[in-house]
């Protein structure tokens, strides 16, 4: 049984390495490197179930028993190595930066958490059907079911928040709300999404810090998203200046401000008068940017210069609390 488990394996990996010097090698050798062991662990599993007599109680019925134990646990390694396997092939087929199409980025958000749910399905799978080869167990999961529904209703109380996790990450992930490498805004603070899981998102902010949320959070609150339709990213900068201000010499510096910044993106700028105050009026620059990155320090670029200029040639134009004095 072992040499012709043995000799299967080999024939098979012969094959296989032929077929994957074709067109195909992408995909075929890395499953072979990554399957191989699995592969020959169920082989084997499964040559000693079906060889060994099916007879009374003796070692030859225990040794089947392990062997069709060793035959699921082995099926399902082999299912979800295939599946860790054809998740990296697709990654690395994909571009990885963080300026990329909308649809790539949506394929990155969707494949992992379905990857996730299909390994969780599979071991799942895999330990009910070990605990069924097992008489005593499986005489009492069949009572416990058709008598009491009360200890599954328990269980799914407490199981709520995972799985209401567990299914707002797949909501998350096919909703087409928010996608791996998108600029988010979630509570004042904001960062771009490095990983959709089943039951959080991780967000890295713009001071590195990592913020990871429940994805229920983004099925149940209002959010942000920058970069739904296009990774182009509009930055905007508000400013308080003195009502005697003039905005055509504002805007003449923020238009060489901008044309002379390499996070610019070429594609649009303005400046306005958004709002005024008794003492102030509020002038808004925005400007485009290739993603939030670039966005974020642009900002910070236009903030810094509009200030030192005001502040070294126009002092006047500052914000100013007048008064009138009567003798």
């Amino acid at each position: 049984m072992l040499v012709a488990a043995v000799v299967v394996d080999l024939v098979f990996g012969v094959l296989i390495r032929r077929i994957a010097h074709g067109r195909y090698r992408w995909l075929l050798e890395p499953l072979r490197l990554a399957c191989r062991r699995p592969a020959a662990a169920c082989l084997l599993a499964g040559v000693l179930y079906y060889a060994l007599p099916a007879g009374p109680a003796g070692w030859q019925r225990t040794l089947r028993h392990t062997a069709a134990i060793a035959l699921v646990a082995s099926g399902a390694w082999l299912v979800i190595r295939a599946l860790h396997v054809a998740e990296s092939i697709v990654f690395n087929r994909l571009p990885g930066d963080g300026v990329v199409s909308r649809r790539i980025r949506r394929a990155r958000t969707q494949i992992r958490p379905v990857r996730r749910l299909t390994v969780a399905v599979v071991t799942i799978v895999a330990i009910g059907l070990i605990l069924i080869t097992f008489r005593p167990v499986r005489l009492f999961g069949v009572s416990v079911l058709t008598s009491a529904g009360v200890v599954g209703a328990l269980i799914g109380l407490s199981a709520r928040t995972a799985l209401g996790n567990a299914f707002a990450g797949v909501q998350v992930a096919f909703a087409d709300g928010l996608h791996v490498g998108d600029v988010l805004v979630v509570d004042g603070e904001w960062g771009r999404v490095e990983e959709v899981k089943l039951t959080n998102v991780v967000i890295r902010l713009w001071d590195e810090r990592m913020l990871i949320l429940p994805t229920t959070y983004f099925t149940e609150r209002p959010f942000q998203n920058w970069t739904r339709n296009e990774s182009r990213v509009v930055g905007k900068v508000q400013i308080h200046v003195d009502h005697t201000a003039d905005l055509d010499d504002l805007r003449w510096e923020a238009r060489r401000l901008v044309e002379s910044s390499p996070l610019w993106d070429r594609h649009q700028w303005v400046l306005q008068m958004v709002d005024s105050t008794p003492q102030t009026v509020v002038i808004q620059v925005q400007a485009s940017a290739a993603d939030g990155a670039s966005a974020w320090d642009l900002r910070c670029d236009l903030r810094e210069g509009l200030v030192s200029y005001l502040r070294d040639h126009h002092p006047q134009w500052l914000p100013r609390t007048r008064g009138q004095y009567q003798p």
